[in-house]
C-alpha cells in the first residue's frame, strides 16, 4: 500500500461558487440587472440623484432649481450606471467599510465634476440608510417581479392552458389515495393547476412594494430641526409615490418589510403548485401517460442508452425547494427588527436575488418540460378500459335516484355496488350484466349500459373553459 502524499491540486482561477452563477447563469441572467448588488446600487444611486432633485425643485434651503439639462446630466449617472461606478463603488467600500456611504461619496464626486458642488450637501440630506435602502429594494424587486419574474411564471401558465385545451377531451382515469377513481380528462387536470396559478399571480400582480423616507427613527427629526414650517411627511410621499412605489409612513428606522413577507409568501405559495404540478407530470410520464420527446443529440443515462429521463421536471422540483426554503427564510426573518433596529434584515436581503434565481430556474424548466411531452392517448384509454369498476359510483347514484322517484325498491345500493366492486376487477361485459338485472326504469338503465369508463367525464371538458 502507497504512503505517498498525493500532490496537491492547482489553485483554480476564481469560479462561481453558485450554480446559479455558473452553468444555469443563462437562464437566471434577466435578474441580476435588478437583485445583484450592482444592480441595487444603481437603485440606490437613483433614489439619490431623485431626492437631490425634489429638494432643488422646492429651492429649499436657498438652492435654485436645476435646469432641465443639469437634471437629466444628473440623471445620467444611475440611467448609464456601468462598471466604472460598480468599480469606484468597490474601491470606496472598501475604505468606508459602508455600501450606502460609498454610494453618497459616489453621488457627490459627480456633482463636483458636473460643477453643481453648491447642491452637495443635498445628498443623502436626512437620510438614514434604510430610507434609501428601502426604496432601493422596493424598485428593485418590483422591477425584478414585474419584467422577469412574472412574465415568466404566465408563460408557465399559458402553456399550461394551451396544454389543457389541446388535451380538453381527452379522458384519463383519475387516480384518488393512488386508486383508480372517476375519470376526468388530462386537460382538465391540467386547467386545475393553471387556474391556481393563475389566482396567485394575480394576487402577486396587486401587492405593494413600500418604502420609509421618514429618516433615524421614522419620526423626521432631523428634518423638523433644519426646516420646521415643512410638511416633511407629505413631502416625502410625494417623493416615494414619484419613483413608482407605495409609502409607509409609521416606521422604526426600518421600513416594516411587511410587503416583502407577503410577497415572499405568495411566491413560495406559487412554487409550492408549481412543484406539485411538476411531481404530477412527472408520475404521468413514469406511467406512460405522457412521452417525452426526444432532443437531438441528448443523452439520458450515462450507462442505459434508452433512457430520456425527465430532467426538467426533476431539476423544477429541487429548484422549487431550494426557493421555498430561501422564500421561508426570508418571510421569518423580515418580520421581525429589535426595537427600533437591527442588521438581520441587511444581510437576509442580500440573498433576494438567489431565491428568486432558483424559482426562476425553476420556471425555467418547466416552460422547456412541457414542450418537450406528448399525451399518449393510447394509453389513456387502454388504462380506462381495464378499470370498468369506476362505474360503480355512476351506477349507485343513479339507483339511488331511481329510489326516490318510486322506479326502484333497492334497499342499499351503495353496498350493493360495493359486494360488487371493491378490491376486485370487473369488466365491461360483467357490468352490463349487472346492470341488466337491476330493479331500475328502462330509460336509466338503458344510459347506464350506454356508459364507457372514456365517456364518464362529466363536465371535465367544458371545465377547461374557464382558464
Amino acid at each position: 500500500m502507497s504512503t505517498a502524499t498525493p500532490k496537491a491540486s492547482a489553485t483554480l482561477a476564481d469560479q462561481p461558487l453558485s450554480p446559479l452563477d455558473g452553468r444555469y447563469r443563462g437562464a437566471v441572467a434577466g435578474l441580476s440587472d435588478y437583485l445583484s448588488e450592482a444592480g441595487l446600487n444603481r437603485a440606490r444611486v437613483e433614489v439619490e440623484v431623485e431626492w437631490i432633485i425634489t429638494l432643488t425643485d422646492r429651492s429649499l434651503f436657498g438652492s435654485a432649481p436645476l435646469t432641465a439639462a443639469q437634471q437629466e446630466q444628473l440623471r445620467a449617472l444611475y440611467r448609464d450606471f456601468g462598471q466604472t461606478e460598480i468599480d469606484w463603488l468597490a474601491s470606496t467600500e472598501s475604505v468606508t467599510r459602508h455600501d450606502v456611504k460609498a454610494v453618497e461619496y459616489l453621488v457627490r464626486d459627480r456633482l463636483a465634476s458636473l460643477g453643481l458642488d453648491a447642491v452637495a450637501e443635498l445628498t443623502h440630506f436626512a437620510c438614514t440608510s434604510e430610507d434609501i435602502n428601502s426604496a432601493s429594494y422596493a424598485l428593485t424587486v418590483r422591477r425584478a417581479v414585474e419584467n422577469v419574474w412574472l412574465p415568466k411564471l404566465r408563460a408557465v401558465i399559458e402553456a399550461l392552458s394551451a396544454l389543457a385545451r389541446e388535451h380538453r377531451d381527452a379522458a384519463m382515469l383519475s387516480r384518488t389515495h393512488g386508486q383508480p377513481a372517476t375519470p376526468s380528462t388530462m386537460g382538465k387536470e391540467l386547467a386545475v393547476f393553471a387556474w391556481r396559478l393563475e389566482r396567485v399571480a394575480t394576487q402577486i400582480e396587486g401587492g405593494e412594494y413600500l418604502a420609509k423616507f421618514s429618516g433615524a427613527t421614522g419620526t423626521w427629526s432631523a428634518h423638523l430641526a433644519a426646516a420646521p414650517d415643512i410638511d416633511w411627511p407629505e413631502l416625502s410621499r410625494t417623493f416615494i409615490e414619484g419613483l413608482g412605489i407605495g409609502f409607509n409612513p409609521l416606521t422604526t428606522q426600518i421600513e416594516s418589510h411587511d410587503w416583502q413577507v407577503e410577497l415572499y409568501d405568495r411566491v413560495r405559495h406559487a412554487g409550492g403548485i408549481l412543484h406539485n404540478l411538476a411531481t404530477d407530470i412527472w408520475t404521468y410520464i413514469a406511467m406512460g401517460f405522457f412521452a417525452q420527446i426526444p432532443v437531438a443529440g441528448a443523452t439520458g443515462s450515462s450507462t442505459m442508452p434508452h433512457k430520456i429521463n425527465p430532467i426538467r421536471f426533476e431539476n423544477a422540483e429541487a429548484n422549487l425547494e431550494i426557493a421555498a426554503g430561501l422564500f421561508t427564510t426570508l418571510a421569518s426573518t423580515l418580520v421581525t427588527s429589535r426595537m427600533q433596529r437591527d442588521l438581520t434584515d441587511s444581510t437576509t436581503q442580500r440573498n433576494i436575488g438567489v431565491a428568486f434565481g432558483h424559482s426562476l430556474l425553476a420556471l425555467d424548466n418547466l416552460q422547456r418540460g412541457l414542450k418537450e411531452i406528448s399525451l399518449s392517448r393510447d394509453v389513456l384509454l387502454a388504462d380506462l378500459d381495464a378499470n370498468w369498476e369506476v362505474l360503480a359510483e355512476a351506477i349507485q347514484t343513479v339507483v339511488r335516484a331511481e329510489i326516490v322517484a318510486g322506479r326502484s325498491q333497492i334497499t342499499d345500493p351503495y353496498a350493493l355496488l360495493k359486494e360488487l366492486t371493491r378490491g376486485r376487477r370487473v369488466g365491461g361485459p360483467a357490468l352490463a350484466e349487472f346492470v341488466r338485472g337491476l330493479d331500475i326504469g328502462d330509460e336509466a338503465k338503458e344510459r347506464l349500459l350506454a356508459l364507457t369508463p372514456a365517456g364518464y367525464i362529466g363536465l371535465a371538458d367544458a371545465l377547461v373553459d374557464r382558464v
